[in-house]
């Protein structure tokens, strides 16, 4: 089984809306759809999940605009930050890309991430024939950069693996202006400044980002999977 992490790169005339929205505004910071359902259906509606780092009213308005949405609900989460469930009628400029999908055995790893060049991001798996086979039946008009790929193994990826980019950026940032060093010589407020954002959303940022570090190393290498592997003669 392969994955594939590939950026995708649409014309002006392929974007939805709110994308569009994304590259020409400021208010949208960081964006990112978490799950979505887009099954067949008789009146062709489909149901997606996205976070979103925002100005609120902005994109609200935005949002408010897409003739294609037929309702949607917005659940803050604090003042910079939300979630949007979404209820839309299936654009054809998005059946055209997705037709390169229609009929392989892939599966796409949430989340797509999506950003102010356009372009949206997302890790695929399947067979290695069939990650060829819809990187050629992309559209022409889709400009692809392939950024990895291999043999798929969740357990094996890095300690970060499971950081959105918005969380690693944060991570990165606290590094930058001192905020792990001991002592410390930054704040919370010192990495809102360099991100552009409230201090609330920094520190939920690095709360998460921290979490799920810890769980991860203690998953790979606490002291109940050293003793397991003790137990069974695996090397540690």
């Amino acid at each position: 089984m392969k994955y594939l992490n590939v950026r995708l790169f649409q014309p002006d005339w392929m974007l939805h809306p709110m994308q569009q929205f994304i590259r020409e505004s400021e208010a949208v910071r960081y964006e990112e759809l978490r799950s979505w359902n887009i099954a067949a259906r008789e009146d062709d509606v489909e149901y997606e999940l996205f976070y979103a780092e925002a100005d609120r009213e902005p994109y609200e308005a935005a949002i408010e605009s897409v003739e294609s949405i037929r309702w949607y609900d917005l659940t803050p989460i604090d003042d910079d930050s939300f979630y949007v469930y979404v209820c839309q009628e299936t654009r054809e400029e998005d059946v055209r890309w997705r037709e390169a999908f229609a009929a392989l055995n892939l599966v796409v790893i949430p989340p797509v991430i999506y950003d102010r060049e356009a372009a949206f991001y997302m890790t695929v798996v399947g067979t290695g024939e069939d990650l060829r086979a819809m990187l050629e039946s992309l559209p022409e008009e889709i400009d692809v950069t392939v950024d990895a790929i291999g043999e798929y193994d969740r357990r094996h990826t890095p300690v970060s693996g499971d950081l959105t980019d918005r969380q690693l950026e944060a991570v990165e940032v606290a590094v930058d202006v001192g905020y792990f060093e001991v002592p410390r010589e930054a704040g919370v407020s010192d990495v809102a400044d360099e991100l552009g954002c409230a201090s609330s959303t920094a520190a939920t940022l690095l709360q998460k980002a921290q979490a799920r570090v810890m769980r991860r190393l203690v998953r790979r290498y606490g002291r109940e999977k050293t003793e397991r592997d003790h137990a069974v003669g695996k090397p540690v």
